[in-house]
């Protein structure tokens, strides 16, 4: 075990900064780390730190440009980005009134100063435990982004790796151990420096970006049989099942009941050939009860002789123990990941060590990639996917926080949540709110249907009425076909650290303070969504929603009506319509195998015109770490754009053969194109036969069995093959007016006096009369309510 404690520590000589970019005196140490971020490190005793930490793992960045000057006592180190003075060997807080007397940096062409215990009030917050309870009182901890421009982390109280490799407290004597990111507008590179001192994030298994099941039952084989086959029966992909907390008995904690899975690993398998992966609860906490087959062994090496042997607080003993003879039989049974039901917000540490040796004993001893499902410790929670909100309300009050908690994670690096869909508990089921719960969790980073026992929680897409099941299978069913994007982009977040999840408000500050729109989000690098998180107008049976579209094109990628960005629109959404939209040029990679999370055989990719665009499809073995060596595809899928003549050339350029199928189908979607006057399809430069058609006004071109490795090319042509489907609401109102049961005859009067040229007060007056022909008081205070979105036409 000991070594699995420096897992992220890839080499020891990496936690030393170069000698070069280091000051040093009596009581202080700079360390430059890049022209962003400084180390500042204090000690009356001298003494300082060079050992890995919970939260650093890597100090030995390239030598950045600075200058070092010094005027009596006092040295001053500059950067492009910051200016740092400090009278050498003081305490970095000086006196009472003024706290920057011996310690302060300077931001470089801006008129702000950090000192130490600045309040940093424009930080714009990260992340927190968890969404346990939530009624509405958000608190997160700080994070990186802030419209200051820099940002302190405080590396000063967390435990130290020592060379045992145990992570121990550190011999304080009221040391300090901070590290300042000064980086202005520059974000992205804040979180370049960020990942280079901490880590990057980790690769995730493919799997777990399928539809997950985690309703809290007490299953038994014939139980869980029976929810795969009504999944299937509804054409419902599925990817991933957890156990919750009674998937064991009484006495052995950390094995399968006999009486509900007398065969645990005929079970396992059973799911491994219907492509479904296990993951079971695990919590620490419950000890080992006699009666355990493994109680003398914990009794023996511990030296204790009681009804239930504690397993916390950990030690090393302990947690050799939990490992070698609990998660090892689970592993080597087949089970595929584990979730981690310990959590106490007064003891983090002792989460922080239960994910970190987790994470690490999967990659390390077993091959996997390292993947946990638990609560965030707050301590770099980017290295240890994925984390759990927790237990959480039923509401719309819960549904309405969950996009500006995911985007506010972002502000700390961090993408990989998993919510309750639908709420975990209490409340009052809702199938509108169930439905935007999964709405939501279609364009969110994980899938996770989850909820207490009860067969009132309606969990289940077939306990909801014919129409309200096909919207969410529908839905469902898109989550599988996102994956190939959703993978390739979570590739970019563990190479780059670009977070899949980015708010509006990197490119839009001032949205952070309205409430209409700070929750709309980037999802990845070619989504934009605008989140539906509150109750329709019964009335017109559609959500009113406010949406700012971002400067550029943007299409919705359900209608592929077009809308011009740097605007804000009013739209009406029925149940079944949610708010994406594609950035013109969008590349959107899909599976069209969606029983199967691999990599698939029959690849649909959809592209919107406009802009010339390159997207790279990443794909390797989904699971294993061989990814590391080299065993990988990245394919390139190159779309130039020009008014008469589009052009699609899918490449592979990095990688190795056999990760992928060795051929595949492909369906490619030009959204918004005519049928052209000419189509030339060719691989690596010899013609390929294909299928070519008209849906809608989509132009789709089909080919059959075509080698996934090598240069395949489509070229099309024609005269102004672009369809210009700009949205107008207009036609929005008119659907809203069709739907309405009124008679034909009233909505023919209703639409000649909405859409003609009164006055707005003439059309109230017109509208109100109606009433005479026996018009419901409720529509007329639709229609009223209309008016004010048609006049802005």
């Amino acid at each position: 075990m000991a070594s699995l404690g420096g897992h992220f520590v890839k080499d020891a000589s990496g936690l030393k900064c170069n000698v070069d970019c280091i000051i040093q005196g009596e009581k202080y140490r700079f360390m430059v780390l890049s022209e962003r971020l400084i180390r500042m490190e204090y000690s009356p005793t001298g003494v300082f730190e060079d050992r890995a930490s919970q939260l650093v793992v890597f100090r030995n960045f390239e030598k950045p440009e600075f200058i070092i000057k010094q005027i009596n006592d006092v040295i001053q180190i500059s950067t492009k980005y910051f200016v740092l003075s400090y009278t050498m060997n003081k305490p970095f807080l000086g006196k009472r009134f003024n706290p920057s007397e011996y310690l302060s940096v300077a931001l470089v062409d801006s008129d702000k100063v950090w000192y130490y215990t600045h309040p940093e009030a424009r930080n714009f917050g990260g992340t927190n435990e968890s969404l346990d309870d939530y009624k509405g009182n958000l608190k997160l901890r700080k994070g990186l982004y802030s419209t200051d421009g820099f940002v302190l982390v405080n590396d000063s109280d967390t435990f130290v790796l020592n060379e045992d490799f145990d992570f121990v407290p550190r011999n304080r004597h009221k040391n300090l151990d901070l590290y300042l990111f000064m980086y202005r507008r520059d974000f992205g590179l804040c979180l370049k420096d960020y990942f280079t001192l901490t880590g990057y994030p980790t690769m995730i298994p493919r799997y777990i970006l399928g539809n997950c099941w985690g309703k809290n039952e007490r299953y038994d084989v014939n139980g869980i049989v029976d929810l795969i086959d009504k999944f299937k029966d509804n054409n419902i992909p599925l990817s991933a099942i957890l156990l919750g907390d009674k998937w064991h008995d009484d006495i052995s904690n950390y094995d399968f009941a006999k009486n509900l899975y007398p065969d645990s690993s005929g079970f396992i398998k059973y799911l491994h050939d219907k492509n479904i992966h296990l993951g079971v609860t695990m919590n620490p906490e419950l000890g080992v009860n006699l009666g355990d087959p493994t109680y003398p062994i914990v009794a023996d090496g511990l030296k204790v002789n009681l009804k239930k042997i504690p397993l916390m607080p950990f030690n090393s003993k302990t947690l050799g123990m939990y490992f070698k003879l609990y998660v090892t039989n689970l592993e080597n049974l087949g089970v595929d990941f584990f979730y981690l039901d310990y959590f106490d917000k007064k003891d983090l540490d002792t989460t922080w060590l239960l994910t970190h040796y987790h994470v690490a004993y999967s990659t390390d001893v077993y091959k996997k990639r390292g993947f946990i499902l638990a609560r965030n410790s707050l301590i770099a929670p980017h290295r240890y996917p994925v984390l759990y909100s927790g237990k959480t309300i039923v509401s719309w009050e819960t549904l309405n926080i969950l996009p500006f908690y995911n985007s506010s994670a972002s502000n700390l690096g961090v993408s990989w949540w998993a919510h309750c869909i639908g709420g975990y508990y209490a409340g009052t089921e809702d199938s509108e709110l169930f439905t935007r719960f999964v709405q939501l969790a279609t364009f969110s980073p994980i899938f996770f249907l989850a909820s207490d026992m009860g067969k009132y929680y309606k969990r289940e897409p077939w306990k909801w009425n014919v129409q309200r099941l096909k919207i969410i299978s529908d839905y469902m069913k898109m989550r599988h076909m996102l994956i190939p994007y959703l993978y390739s982009e979570g590739y970019v977040y563990h190479k780059t650290g670009a977070p899949l999840v980015q708010p509006l408000y990197y490119r839009y500050p001032e949205i952070y303070d309205e409430p209409s729109y700070r929750n709309q989000y980037y999802f990845g690098s070619q989504f934009f969504i605008a989140p539906i998180t509150k109750k329709k107008d019964y009335v017109m049976n559609r959500v009113i929603q406010k949406v700012f579209v971002p400067k550029g094109i943007w299409y919705d990628f359900k209608s592929g009506k077009k809308y011009p960005g740097g605007h804000y629109y009013v739209s009406f959404y029925r149940d079944d319509y949610y708010p994406v939209f594609c950035k013109a040029g969008g590349i959107i990679p899909l599976s069209n195998n969606i029983d199967s999370v691999e990599t698939p055989t029959d690849l649909e990719i959809q592209i919107f015109p406009g802009v010339s665009n390159t997207y790279q499809l990443y794909e390797d073995d989904g699971i294993s770490n061989k990814y590391e060596s080299g065993f990988y595809l990245l394919t390139s899928i190159e779309y130039t754009y020009k008014k008469d003549n589009y052009t699609l050339v899918v490449r592979s350029i990095d990688g190795k053969t056999g990760v992928v199928p060795d051929r595949r189908n492909y369906t490619f979607k030009f959204r918004n194109t005519k049928l052209p006057s000419e189509t030339k399809v060719y691989f690596n430069q010899l013609p390929v036969k294909f299928e070519m058609y008209m849906s809608k006004n989509d132009l789709v071109i089909k080919l059959d069995s075509v080698p996934s490795v090598g240069v395949l090319t489509v070229d099309i042509k024609g005269d102004n093959i672009d369809i210009d489907a700009v949205r107008l609401i207009n036609d929005d109102i008119q659907s809203i007016i069709s739907d309405l049961e009124i008679t034909t005859a009233l909505k023919e009067k209703i639409d000649s006096i909405l859409f003609s040229d009164m006055e707005i007060a003439k059309k109230r007056i017109e509208i109100k009369k109606l009433r005479k022909e026996k018009l419901d008081d409720k529509f007329i205070t639709l229609f009223i309510k209309l008016l004010e979105y048609i006049v802005k036409i």
